[in-house]
């Protein structure tokens, strides 16, 4: 009992820790006009933690582009005043990191249990795998496609009524630890998956024509410390030889234009793009599987935040795929789709003419695989929660993208190749 209750206070503790790491720290937005504005960014960057958030990179910072970044409670007033006193327009987005953190939990579901309408942490979503698949076996099953650096399994979900030759959509979240409304997405789309079967005429045509392979967490090891000790780390949790500095940002590490455009060769930098093509487990156990089904899977979708954006290949390049004017056809629509339901505008286009170049993601491998239909979402918001979006939102950001993903299913299916 006692042994029992050193642990509860130990547990209470690191939560405590938790609570007050963030305390007083800042977001700040700024939009540089010119290149002596973007090389005082640089320098902060260059005298001080700051993380990016968007874009991830100090690297990326171009004029006119809109640079949103945290930095410590205690530099905060010193960064206030350089950006004051340069010119360089700023606004401050979050002024107490902490407090967008505690209001995260904004749900009105009390539930120590799985929700739909709350973030839920990996423990809750594994054994939510398993539930789901054991009460939907004619239309769920669950599958292991690997495991992690730390030796968690990668559970895959099988979405789709059993039937012969079926064509395939490959759908991931969680690829970065901190964006957690991207698993909440892939939990969301299940559940309406199921919900909607046999009552909504397309999501019925879908599952009855398709499969959808769901993998409701990439980053599992990220995930669970964003949960128990960093909520705002990104990487993977392997060890990097020769350095102290943990973790691969897992969408630089695949092998599309590796380690060129828009990543890090440094391995204490967020957009670190590992020793190799593929040293990540996580992102090996993805490729391989999809590699192995590679003449059934037709289509590939990302789930990421923030920002509101649909992005299709290239990013690792300034080149157009062949079937660009496809491409863009099908997000032009998807985000019209989207955003007839609560008005919610997405930016749609190519990732690296559209926001920034950034190799090694995973969008522009599947594609270069042969997958002729491969999308990134960046979902909600653009920047007044940023990764620490409202539980509040969960239900209408999923609801509006699940429009979107059924927009490009459908079309997949009726333009099978």
């Amino acid at each position: 009992m006692w042994a029992l209750l050193v642990l509860i206070g130990a547990a209470a503790v690191s939560a405590h820790l938790q609570d007050l790491a963030f305390d007083g720290q800042k977001v700040f937005r700024v939009i540089p006009q010119n290149d002596e504005q973007v090389e005082i960014i640089n320098s902060l960057a260059s005298n001080m933690q700051v993380d990016f958030w968007q874009p991830d990179s100090v690297t990326l910072v171009r004029p006119k582009m809109q640079v949103d970044f945290r930095v410590e409670a205690d530099k905060s007033f010193e960064v206030e005043d350089l950006l004051k006193g340069s010119g360089v327009e700023y606004r401050v987005l979050i002024d107490n990191l902490q407090a967008a953190l505690d209001a995260q939990f904004d749900s009105k579901v009390r539930t120590a249990r799985h929700s739909y309408e709350k973030y839920n942490n990996w423990e809750t979503i594994a054994a939510w795998t398993a539930d789901v698949a054991a009460q939907n076996p004619d239309l769920v099953s669950r599958s292991v496609i690997g495991e992690t650096y730390e030796r968690r399994p990668m559970y895959l979900l099988k979405v789709g009524k059993s039937g012969p030759n079926k064509k395939a959509i490959f759908m991931d979240c969680g690829f970065h630890a901190r964006e957690w409304i991207s698993p909440a997405f892939c939990q969301w789309f299940v559940k309406e998956a199921l919900e909607t079967y046999g009552k909504d005429t397309v999501m019925t045509k879908l599952l009855n024509s398709l499969d959808f392979y769901i993998l409701p967490v990439v980053n599992i090891d990220g995930y669970i410390y964003t949960w128990t000790k960093d909520r705002m780390w990104r990487k993977t949790r392997s060890k990097n030889a020769g350095s102290h500095c943990i973790g691969t940002d897992p969408n630089r590490n695949f092998n599309a234009g590796w380690c060129t455009l828009g990543a890090s060769k440094k391995p204490c930098d967020s957009t670190y793009c590992g020793s190799a093509p593929e040293s990540e487990k996580e992102t090996k156990a993805l490729a391989d599987f999809i590699r192995e089904h590679l003449s059934t899977i037709k289509a590939y979708l990302t789930i990421h935040s923030y920002s509101q954006l649909l992005l299709f290949p290239y990013s690792y390049t300034y080149e157009l795929p062949s079937n660009y004017e496809e491409l863009n056809s099908i997000a032009r629509a998807a985000s019209k789709q989207l955003a007839s339901l609560y008005n919610t505008k997405y930016t749609y286009g190519s990732g690296a003419k559209t926001i920034y170049p950034a190799a090694g993601g995973s969008d522009d491998w599947a594609y270069d695989q042969g997958i002729k239909y491969a999308f990134t979402f960046e979902l909600r918001d653009t920047g007044r929660y940023g990764f620490v979006l409202p539980e509040s939102q969960i239900k209408p950001a999923c609801e509006e993208t699940l429009l979107a993903v059924k927009y490009i299913a459908n079309y997949v299916l009726e333009h099978l190749y």
